[in-house]
């Protein structure tokens, strides 16, 4: 159970967990020492899962951005297992959602340009095993695209 203390550390840390222990705590309104304990605490809970680098793709010279919802052949006894296990092979496929309903899964996938993206598409995606429909939607805009937790 996280108490106030541990939220006021997660809602500074998530904005800027580059910051030094000393500036943090001070954020934080606790010692350099009790943030550490804590945060190292939170990490050995699972709360914490890892500090990461977020890479602005469009710099890579990544321009598009498509969600594909794909349903999957049901009939076939693996054909969950069978398709993630191949999407996950597929470098530019960056994100895999599982649903209930329709839809079995989402890909979020990026490509240089228009014409990549055909290539990736004939080449990788629609050899992905066990499909019975894709609808590919265009990404046109990011209207939020936070990650941080309303702490």
């Amino acid at each position: 159970m996280l108490d106030d203390t541990d939220r006021r550390i997660l809602r500074y840390y998530q904005g800027a967990p580059e910051s030094a222990v000393a500036d943090l705590a001070e954020r934080a309104g606790v010692t350099p020492s009790t943030l550490t304990r804590r945060l190292e605490r939170l990490r050995d809970q699972g709360v914490l899962r890892g500090v990461r680098g977020v890479i602005h793709w469009p710099s890579l010279g990544y321009e598009v951005e498509v969600s594909l919802r794909v349903t999957l052949d049901k009939t076939q006894a693996r054909a969950f297992d069978d398709f993630l296990e191949a999407a996950r092979e597929v470098p530019e496929v960056l994100e895999i959602q599982t649903f209930l309903g329709q839809v079995d899964v989402r890909l979020s996938v990026i490509a240089r340009d228009m014409g990549h993206y055909q290539q990736l598409y004939r080449e990788s995606l629609l050899t992905l095993p066990h499909i019975a429909d894709i609808e590919a939607l265009m990404h046109v805009a990011r209207v939020k695209g936070q990650e941080a937790l309303p702490l």
